[in-house]
């Protein structure tokens, strides 16, 4: 389908830790999408089994590898499992000072404004990623709709869209599409569907045929999020797979023990038009490590080591500098 640009996934959900990081290549230049990837703290009761850690070691290799080859490297907000934060946390971040600096290291960096359009806990966060990492950068530029050009490639970013639904706290991201002569890739990170119609309009707008796209957050629906806005999130999914001929879906969706279930009206609708829908490590071709969901299974049958369980009883502060025992 694609023959000029290529595209690899990095981190992902599918990969075993809460990530879209992904790497795209052109004849033109070389593009790292969103270099971060987190684990959540607690799921179900439960914090990182090592697997998580073992997927989160694997990603960041795959991360910093890539970073040496990108020429550019965005930032469609400031979440952390879309940037790399400047300070030591192998607890949830598997991130330093040292690997932002390998990440951003001359580097042109296309960044989601930390003035404009956002809420004020990812202006902080921007704030403080110009004055650390986006210091290393060769030059750190303000995205926001905005296009750049490099040879016969273009990447353009949106205007910045909800993070799901119409005015959620969680803030705005960027959404950026890859163009090179008549081969349109979109990077569609956290817009959860989209919610949002207006996102929606947008993304069918810019007519790519791959598209990479995070999907509702099923596991918090009825209670931190509307059941309303999650179906609205699945509909408007239902519209884009029928309208792209190949969808990467990622993210928040696959949280859920059971997202390929509720997901299946998503997977009916793509192959009604003869269009294809996978995760990243599918379209990796490898298999599925979905590990999040199934922490308290993982505790269960394989209980981690000693020096593990004492690095557990560690206080935050503490686990946050020493790596654990994996």
């Amino acid at each position: 389908m694609l023959k000029k640009i290529k595209v690899v996934p990095l981190a992902a959900e599918s990969l075993g830790v809460r990530s879209m990081c992904t790497y795209v290549e052109t004849p033109d230049v070389k593009v790292l999408l969103d270099a971060g990837a987190s684990l959540g703290p607690s799921r179900l009761g439960f914090p990182p089994h090592p697997r998580e850690y073992e997927a989160m070691a694997e990603c960041r290799e795959r991360i910093l590898k890539a970073a040496e080859e990108a020429d550019v490297v965005t930032v469609s907000h400031y979440h952390f499992d879309h940037h790399t934060p400047s300070y030591m946390d192998w607890f949830c971040n598997w991130s330093s000072a040292e690997m932002a600096r390998q990440i951003y290291l001359g580097k042109l960096v296309l960044a989601k404004d930390y003035r404009a359009i956002i809420n004020f806990s990812q202006r902080r966060r921007g704030w403080m990623f110009k004055k650390t990492g986006g210091k290393h950068a060769e030059t750190l530029e303000i995205a926001d709709s905005r296009t750049f050009e490099f040879g016969e490639t273009s990447v353009k970013f949106s205007e910045p869209v909800f993070h799901g639904a119409e005015n959620t706290p969680l803030g705005w991201v960027l959404m950026t599409t890859v163009q090179h002569g008549d081969e349109r890739v979109l990077f569609a990170p956290d817009v959860q569907g989209p919610m949002y119609d207006h996102t929606l309009k947008l993304i069918l707008g810019e007519r790519p045929q791959l598209i990479i796209i995070g999907g509702p957050p099923l596991y918090l629906a009825g209670f931190r999020v509307p059941e309303d806005h999650i179906q609205r999130g699945i509909q408007n999914l239902e519209t884009v797979v029928k309208n792209v001929p190949l969808t990467i879906l990622e993210h928040h969706i696959l949280r859920d023990e059971r997202w390929r279930e509720l997901s299946q009206p998503i997977f009916d609708a793509a192959s009604k038009v003869g269009h294809v829908v996978v995760t990243a490590a599918e379209f990796a071709e490898k298999e599925n490590n979905l590990l999040e969901f199934r922490r308290k299974p993982l505790f269960e049958t394989e209980p981690p080591s000693l020096e593990f369980k004492k690095w557990m009883k560690l206080p935050l502060s503490e686990r946050k500098l020493v790596r654990p025992p994996i």
